[in-house]
């Protein structure tokens, strides 16, 4: 399965994303690859310290992308893309090969509305390849006494995706994260909230992905 990371802004929590995912998905006992795609590659250094065992390619030119992830796929359970920030072209080729897409939204109304921008190339790919990939809003960055409010409600259901119930907080763990080589769930007792939320927030997106789960289709089949 190849999971995109994708905003066409900048600053809204897609490395974050990317790397703790991948690394959930490691700890759910799947092999894993994290594609970096971001001109900044701050993924890359991230996820070689905190995640040594997820396999790590650099892909920068469309054409790589194109080319290369279904390969990746084919050799591993998951690739976890962490997209570019304003490449249209790499973000399209990236949204070609996908079979889901992440969108990190801060949550504001301003930032909400200006999803319409954000996922326009989404929705050139979902076009092309009939409704795929199937794609899902992440608010990122919000208070702790935040609450969705009905009007950011309607500018999600305006877009037609859905908008996942798990936000991710903003907390200084996930800022210190990339500096201490880390993912939250490895950083002590200061960082717990965060892991309890990260493991939510995978949860609801891929239950099919979690240990428990796989579990119990192992069990049915036997």
């Amino acid at each position: 399965m190849i999971i995109v990371v994708a905003n066409s802004k900048g600053g809204v929590g897609k490395s974050t994303l990317a790397v703790h995912l991948a690394g959930w998905l490691h700890q759910q006992g799947h092999r894993v690859t994290l594609a970096d795609c971001d001109a900044q590659q701050s993924s890359s250094q991230w996820i070689r310290e905190a995640v040594p065992q997820v396999s790590l390619v650099r892909l920068s030119a469309p054409k790589e992308i194109l080319n290369q992830l279904p390969a990746l796929d084919q050799e591993t359970d998951f690739v976890v893309a962490d997209g570019p920030g304003s490449d249209e072209e790499r973000s399209r080729a990236l949204l070609l090969r996908a079979d889901l897409a992440i969108v990190p939204c801060k949550a504001s109304m301003l930032e909400v509305r200006a999803l319409a921008a954000a996922t326009e190339v989404l929705r050139q790919a979902q076009d092309i390849r009939a409704n795929k990939p199937s794609a899902i809003i992440v608010l990122s960055m919000v208070g702790k006494q935040y609450r969705l409010t009905k009007d950011m409600k309607d500018a999600a259901a305006a877009l037609a995706l859905p908008l996942a119930t798990t936000a991710m907080t903003l907390r200084q763990i996930y800022a210190d994260a990339p500096g201490q080589g880390a993912v939250v769930w490895n950083l002590g007792s200061r960082a717990r909230e965060a892991a309890r939320e990260v493991e939510q927030l995978f949860r609801e997106i891929l239950p099919e992905a979690c240990t428990s789960t796989l579990r119990k289709k192992q069990a049915v089949n036997e």
